[in-house]
């Protein structure tokens, strides 16, 4: 996690361990591409603007001539060329720095990680629509995708939480023979126990207290297309039960039907558990996880795509422009970003960027903005005053929905500090 600063100081990095790898792979991401270069034992990789570098980036932030990467002994070493805006490792501006495997850099507004091994220059997967990445960590992911969208059987997404599992269930269906039908998705972990069946399965009028009227379930919404049953680990084990069932007949009965329905349905599921562990714990049944995980599909956390940051970056800033007015990050402020661990993954770091760019009192986002929405603890982690609550609409540009999702609270909650005295109008 980058240290609370203003501006990174200048340092030479020293890092104890050293790797002793014969060749090196910079995994190069922008926005507009992604590229892998080997870096052999003793051989050195210049990077800039200018058109005389090995890897030539097209950010205007980039000095012609930036750095130098070099590999001397298995150890590999980045060094600056005296840039205009710097190289930054670990949040920190450097003059020369060692690296290891898995190490990032940011020159201008592209990161570049350090990979041991070789990599492979021909065949390359295109990415998934509506997934912003394409570090070989998402190529591997997309290429997965790409293989079991155009089959029927069940997909078992597996990834932390924040990672973007319902956007690979949509890459599913979107990229397979099922496109043109429904795509319901439903986060049956969010579901009362009592309630999960009727939900899946639909019911009858009069099944139990309260079915006042009959309702299709998930499943009928689905026919045809694709169900999304997010955070499956969390299934009580009689909803297991009808949910194998269904899956294995391709039938579903609805609470107090008399006969089961023939649906045609690919099942997507997700969870973040260790479903083996819950299995061991007899918490999951292994004869549901089989039939789940027919394909499977495995995410990685963002601090293991950190090249993927940057133009995440842009596409968060891109989607709220509407909200907090058009904002830039500065090589520093994505360092920072760069660095950071993510426990809360892709979700988090949507929140901190917005968050960061209502923050900034300028157009461009510095290290300090990023730093404060970092570490600052979220409004939604307390209850704001009215007056504050004000503010923060005001910093939205008049925009009660910006501010809501800025604090990490629902409308409707903001809605109630405004409201908080009378004659408050929103």
């Amino acid at each position: 996690m980058a240290a609370r600063n203003r501006e990174p100081a200048t340092a030479t990095l020293e890092i104890p361990e050293e790797p002793r790898a014969k060749r090196i792979c910079l995994e190069v991401g922008e926005a507009d591409g992604h590229e892998c270069v080997l870096v052999s034992e003793g051989g050195r990789v210049s990077i800039g603007s200018g058109r005389g570098n090995d890897i030539v980036l097209g950010d205007r932030t980039v000095s012609g001539r930036h750095c130098v990467v070099r590999s001397i002994d298995g150890r590999v070493f980045v060094d600056d060329l005296g840039s205009r805006n710097g190289v930054y490792v670990g949040g920190a501006k450097v003059c020369t720095a060692q690296l290891e495997p898995g190490a990032c850099f940011v020159v201008g507004r592209v990161s570049i990680v350090v990979r041991s091994g070789t990599t492979s220059q021909g065949h390359r997967t295109t990415p998934l629509p509506r997934v912003v990445g394409e570090s070989p960590a998402m190529m591997r992911v997309a290429e997965q995708v790409r293989r079991l969208a155009p089959l029927s059987v069940p997909v078992l997404v597996r990834g932390p939480t924040g990672a973007g599992k319902d956007l690979i269930a949509r890459a599913l269906h979107d990229l397979g023979p099922r496109a043109g039908g429904p795509f319901v998705a439903l986060n049956v972990g969010a579901l009362p126990r009592d309630l999960a069946a009727a939900e899946l399965f639909g019911h009858e009028r009069g099944a139990f207290t309260g079915a006042f009227a009959k309702r299709d379930g998930a499943f009928v919404a689905a026919n045809g297309g694709t169900l999304f049953l997010d955070e499956v680990g969390e299934l009580s084990h009689d909803v297991q039960v009808k949910l194998l069932r269904a899956l294995e007949e391709g039938e579903v009965r609805a609470i107090g039907a008399s006969k089961a329905a023939r649906l045609d349905v690919r099942v997507v599921a997700a969870t973040w558990a260790p479903l083996e562990q819950r299995i061991e714990q007899r918490e999951f049944r292994l004869d549901l996880y089989h039939r789940l995980a027919v394909g499977c599909v495995t995410l990685p956390p963002l601090a293991d795509r950190r090249s993927d940051i940057p133009a995440l970056v842009e596409h968060f800033l891109k989607l709220s422009e509407s909200e907090v007015g058009r904002k830039r990050i500065s090589s520093a402020a994505l360092a920072c970003l760069v660095a950071n661990p993510w426990p809360g993954n892709i979700r988090q770091l949507r929140n901190v960027v917005v968050r960061a760019a209502l923050l900034a009192s300028r157009e461009t986002i510095g290290p300090t903005d990023v730093d404060n929405a970092i570490h600052e603890q979220p409004a939604g982690a307390a209850r704001l005053t009215r007056d504050a609550a004000i503010e923060m609409v005001r910093k939205c540009s008049g925009k009660v929905s910006a501010a809501a999702r800025a604090c990490g609270v629902p409308r409707s909650t903001f809605r109630g500090w405004l409201q908080e005295e009378e004659g408050c109008e929103v």
